[in-house]
């Protein structure tokens, strides 16, 4: 596993915080604007179920993924059956991370996305309201509304590409389970990355 320098400004998560984003209980009802101006709701998705995916591009972690087109192949097998998979950015303005509507649509078109919607999360209120402490942060909720999976994309935690298909990616695990009808082996894992810069 890659080890991470004093000077890094990488953090790992010490833990889950108490949210109100509780795996079992109904997911915290949100409205945010994405990248395009258009409004989108939780609850605009009932019956479908949605993964949300706490982004930074200019975090290691996230480079991990994205560099070599793992998230975006992700991304299109679950829109592909159609599941929501919301990005969400909720660094602060002047934050490392933070993003305009129209960097956000340029990175998206560079990096070949595939999400539903990438929302802007300017003031941090529903990442605050998700406990979302890093990126990537992962959730995924099922068509009844319910938060199901709470946690890291994966079982190893480093910025490095080739351990992706050495790792247990827990959203892939998760949702082949819960599309089964089956219970989730581990529906809260540690999540691992770089701090959610609020």
């Amino acid at each position: 596993m890659k080890k991470f320098p004093l000077f890094s400004v990488l953090f790992l998560a010490t833990g889950l915080v108490a949210s109100a984003a509780t795996v079992g209980e109904p997911a915290p009802e949100f409205t945010l604007t994405d990248s395009h101006g258009q409004e989108h709701s939780l609850s605009d998705f009932e019956g479908q179920f949605v993964i949300l995916e706490w982004i930074n591009h200019e975090c290691p972690f996230v480079v991990k993924f994205y560099s070599v087109g793992k998230m975006q192949e992700l991304q299109e097998t679950y829109t592909d059956q159609g599941v929501v998979w919301l990005k969400i950015n909720s660094s602060a303005p002047g934050k490392q991370g933070h993003m305009t509507p129209e960097q956000a649509n340029e990175i998206n078109e560079e990096k070949g996305v595939n999400a539903t919607a990438t929302l802007l999360d300017h003031d941090g209120e529903v990442g605050r309201l998700y406990g979302a402490r890093v990126t990537p942060h992962m959730y995924i909720i099922n068509p009844e509304g319910v938060l199901i999976y709470n946690g890291a994309i994966d079982s190893i935690r480093s910025t490095n590409s080739d351990d992706i298909e050495q790792a247990e990616n827990y959203v892939v695990s998760a949702m082949t389970a819960a599309m089964a009808g089956e219970e989730i082996e581990n529906p809260v894992t540690q999540a691992y990355g770089c701090t959610v810069k609020y």
